[in-house]
């Protein structure tokens, strides 16, 4: 065996160091840095299938690599394939990402219980009776589940050489470890070692393995910052848990966009996909209040209506806040200076208070226009009848400019209702016979006539 070999990490950031130190020089934290053996033996926790043993690599053409037995394997979820780009990636790797409690092994649970391939769940966390409990209450009858509770990765692969599943799920990276590496389960070493084990089992087997990953105080995925590049796809499962609604994201994607969005329901028995996302990002009223708006967005392909509240009231202290949720203050700030100086509105010395409903955040500048709506509503207490919605930017100057795929949201909007819809008069529009009525503004001015 060759010389074991040391070196110094920083369990906080990776950093690597020769000796020891109190302070880590990358991100400033104190007694984070930590000896861990970094030289292994030549073997490897997955054993390549003896056929494949003498099997060399040669270069291609790009021109002549076959992709048209590239598939992709329905996980039966559709909020969850959207994110995914079409479905899960024959020999991809898949981090998941999400706070504690979240609902990250139920997602992944759910989706192993639906699949009709042989799934092997793997867990570390939880014993096969916890498992079960929890399984009852989303399908109880699978019979193409198969549960393991291990947490050495090289018992993990000999299980997998005796089930041969089509699809591996594993709860959680965090808690594997390997025998090459003497590091402690979760420090930098073993989870390197760990998903490299499964990233050379993935790519020779042609089999899709799914990740579980926790997230550390700041919100980013622990390992640090080394799981993200080593696989495939980094997805975040986010939410309140004081609250049913569940957004997830792809972070990263090798085989689709990284707009997309889905959203799911918590409930008792199990997480329900929310194909109409606009039911929970609209509040439903009976009577009009002011300084609601409607704003169409679109999130990657998916156009989404969702509701703009803001708050205008007279500063009680010298300073007036600024405060937006789910949307960019910097910008807030913006649109409230062109009010003033275009639309004549004193709002420097009012309080100024921003929400975007449904726990999410929105970066389309689309949404510019309700914004100003919202603010308008609130300072004049006048409500905005509850079918308007508004779909365009608002530049510096006033004027209202054109948006992306601005027909897909007057039909998003037609479809849900709405009567009438704004947008920047130089949009090319090219709809006909349409029953929503198209309100065509250039300049803020034009806005504020109309509205107040």
């Amino acid at each position: 065996m060759a010389k074991v070999k040391t070196t110094f990490f920083c369990q906080s950031c990776g950093t690597q160091y020769a000796k020891w130190q109190g302070q880590c020089n990358a991100c400033k934290q104190w007694n984070t840095i930590v000896e861990e053996i970094v030289q292994k033996p030549e073997i490897s926790g997955w054993k390549s299938p003896s056929n494949n043993a003498k099997r060399v690599s040669k270069p291609l053409r790009i021109k002549d690599i076959d992709t048209s037995h590239e598939i992709r394997i329905n996980t039966l979820d559709a909020e969850f394939n959207r994110v995914l780009g079409g479905g899960i990636v024959q020999g991809s790797l898949t981090l998941l990402g999400g706070e504690p409690g979240i609902g990250k092994s139920t997602l992944l649970l759910q989706i192993a219980l639906k699949l009709p391939y042989k799934t092997l769940y793997v867990s570390g966390e939880e014993s096969q009776k916890q498992i079960k409990m929890r399984a009852e209450r989303i399908n109880p009858n699978s019979e193409n589940c198969y549960i393991l509770t291990e947490t050495k990765t090289q018992n993990i692969f000999k299980q997998i050489e005796d089930v041969e599943p089509d699809i591996v799920v594993i709860d959680s990276i965090q808690t594997l470890h390997s025998d090459y590496i003497e590091s402690a389960a979760g420090s930098i070493s073993q989870i390197k070692e760990c998903t490299a084990e499964l990233i050379k089992f993935a790519k020779e087997t042609n089999t899709p393995v799914v990740l579980i990953g926790h997230i550390t105080k700041d919100g980013n995925i622990a390992g640090p910052k080394i799981l993200e590049h080593m696989v495939d796809t980094v997805l975040q499962f986010e939410g309140d848990r004081n609250h049913v609604f569940r957004i997830l994201r792809a972070h990263k994607n090798r085989f689709g966009s990284t707009h997309e969005l889905g959203i799911y329901e918590m409930q008792g028995s199990g997480l329900r996909e929310v194909s109409n996302p606009s039911e929970i990002l609209i509040s439903k009223k009976d009577e009009e209040l002011s300084g609601n708006a409607i704003a169409a967005t679109l999130e990657g392909m998916r156009p989404l209506m969702i509701e703009v509240q803001a708050l205008v009231s007279s500063a009680v202290y010298g300073t007036p806040q600024r405060s937006a949720t789910g949307f960019n203050a910097k910008r807030l700030n913006m649109l409230l200076a062109v009010l003033e100086k275009r639309a004549g509105f004193k709002l420097g010395a009012k309080d100024v208070f921003l929400n975007i409903t449904g726990g999410i955040t929105v970066d389309d500048p689309a949404i510019d226009l309700a914004v100003v709506a919202a603010i308008l509503s609130s300072n004049e207490d006048v409500a905005l009848p509850k079918d308007y919605c508004f779909a365009a930017e608002v530049g510096l100057s006033g004027e209202i400019r054109p948006v992306q795929r601005v027909e897909q949201r007057i039909l998003e909007a037609e479809k849900l209702g709405f009567a009438t819809i704004f947008v920047s008069k130089y949009n090319k529009i090219s709809l006909k016979n349409t029953q929503i009525k198209i309100q065509l503004v250039a300049k803020i001015e034009d806005l504020v006539g109309i509205l107040v």
